[in-house]
C-alpha cells in the first residue's frame, strides 16, 4: 500500500471556492441579480447555516416594490429570513449546537447560499424533519399567534385571511374543537381552509354581506374570536365588526403601507380586547419556532402541502411576484439552494 495521499482535484477545487457565495441582491424595484460574494464568518457566540431553502415572506413585497424609503442595491441575502439548513461553523463559546445540526434559522439574509445567525436564533431540526421543507419562522409565528388568541373548545372564531398563515391558524384552531369561520377572497384559498378544519367559509367580496353572514351563523352574537391576517385596512375594519361583546380581535396581519384609522365606538361599545400578535422578543420567536417543530414531528400539523410553488435562487423575482399575484393554487413559494 502507496504512503502518498491521493487528492480529488475536483473535492480541492470545491475547497477552494467554498470562501464565497451566491447571494441575490435586490437592485431595484422588481428587479434581482446573483452576486458572487464573500462567505460570511461566524463571530462569537454565532453559527452559520449552510442553507438548504428560504421561505418568501408577503413582507417582502413593499420593498420589492421599491417604496421611496427603500434603498437600493440590497445587501447580499437581505429580505430572506425564513431560513433553514445545516450548521457548517461555529463562532467560540456556541454551545448547544454542533457542526451537521440540522437547523431552522431566524436570521435576515438567508436568499443566498449561506447566513449567519446567533446560537440563541437557531432552532434544531430533529432527524424526524429530515429532507422536509421548514421555514421556521413564518411557523413560529402561527404559533404565537395561536398562543395569543387564547382559543377554547366550542368557541367560534373568524379567521380573515387564507394563506399560509391563514391555513396554518385554521389547522390550530379547530384542532383544538373550536368552529372556524374562514374567509378570504379566492376560492382556491376557501377550499384549502376547509381542508384544514374550518366548518364555514365566506368569500371576502362585500363588507355588509359578509357582516350579514357571520351573523346568521351566530345567531347575531358575531365571534369569540377574530384573526385578521391580511395587513389591509378593509379587512381589519371587518374584523372589529365580526368580533363579539367582550371578545378578543387579534392582529395578526403585518400592516406596512401607513396609519390605520379605527372604528374605536365599536370597540369601545363591544368592550372587545384588541391583541397586536406580532412578537419582538427573539426568545419568544424561537419559542414559537420550537412548538412547530414539536407539533410537526407529533403528526399534529402537516405543513408541506402548503408550500405551494418552489423556485431556484436565481429565480426569486419570480417568487417575489407570485407571492404578489397570487397565481391560482398559490399558498406559499419557497426558495431552494
Amino acid at each position: 500500500m502507496s504512503d502518498l495521499l491521493t487528492i480529488d482535484p475536483a473535492a480541492l477545487a470545491g475547497r477552494a471556492g467554498a470562501a464565497t457565495m451566491r447571494a441575490a441582491v435586490v437592485t431595484g424595484p422588481g428587479t434581482i441579480r446573483i452576486d458572487t460574494v464573500a462567505r460570511p464568518e461566524p463571530g462569537p457566540g454565532q453559527v452559520r447555516i449552510r442553507l438548504e431553502g428560504c421561505g418568501v415572506c408577503a413582507s417582502n413585497l413593499t420593498p420589492w416594490a421599491g417604496p421611496e424609503w427603500q434603498e437600493f442595491p440590497t445587501q447580499p441575502g437581505s429580505l430572506g429570513h425564513e431560513g433553514w439548513g445545516v450548521v457548517d461553523a461555529v463562532g467560540d463559546g456556541v454551545a448547544s449546537v454542533a457542526l451537521g445540526d440540522r437547523v431552522a434559522t431566524l436570521s435576515h439574509a438567508s436568499y443566498a447560499e449561506y447566513d449567519i445567525a446567533d446560537e440563541s436564533a437557531v432552532v434544531l431540526l430533529p432527524s424526524a424533519l429530515d429532507g422536509m421543507d421548514f421555514p421556521g419562522e413564518p411557523l413560529g409565528c402561527a404559533f404565537n399567534i395561536f398562543r395569543r388568541s387564547d382559543i377554547r373548545a366550542g368557541q367560534t372564531v373568524a379567521i380573515i385571511g387564507i394563506g399560509f398563515l391563514g391555513a396554518i391558524l385554521a389547522s390550530l384552531v379547530s384542532d383544538t374543537g373550536a368552529r372556524v369561520i374562514a374567509i378570504s377572497r379566492r376560492q382556491s384559498s376557501l377550499d384549502m381552509a376547509r381542508d384544514q378544519g374550518a366548518a364555514e367559509t365566506i368569500v371576502m367580496d362585500d363588507h355588509h354581506a359578509i357582516i350579514d353572514q357571520v351573523g346568521a351563523l351566530t345567531g347575531g352574537r358575531f365571534c369569540d374570536r377574530v384573526i385578521e391576517c391580511v395587513g389591509k385596512s378593509w379587512p381589519l375594519d371587518l374584523a372589529g365588526e365580526l368580533t363579539a361583546e367582550r371578545g378578543r380581535l387579534i392582529i395578526a396581519g403585518y400592516h406596512q403601507d401607513g396609519p390605520r384609522q379605527v372604528n374605536m365606538w365599536l370597540w369601545n361599545w363591544r368592550g372587545i380586547d384588541v391583541i397586536n400578535a406580532h412578537e419582538r422578543n427573539p426568545g419568544i420567536y424561537a419559542r414559537g419556532v420550537r412548538d412547530a417543530v414539536e407539533a410537526v414531528v407529533s403528526g399534529r400539523l402537516d405543513p408541506q402541502s402548503l408550500y405551494s410553488h418552489r423556485y431556484p435562487l436565481d429565480r426569486l423575482d419570480e417568487a417575489l411576484d407570485a407571492t404578489r399575484d397570487k397565481p391560482d393554487r398559490f399558498i406559499k413559494a419557497i426558495v431552494t439552494l
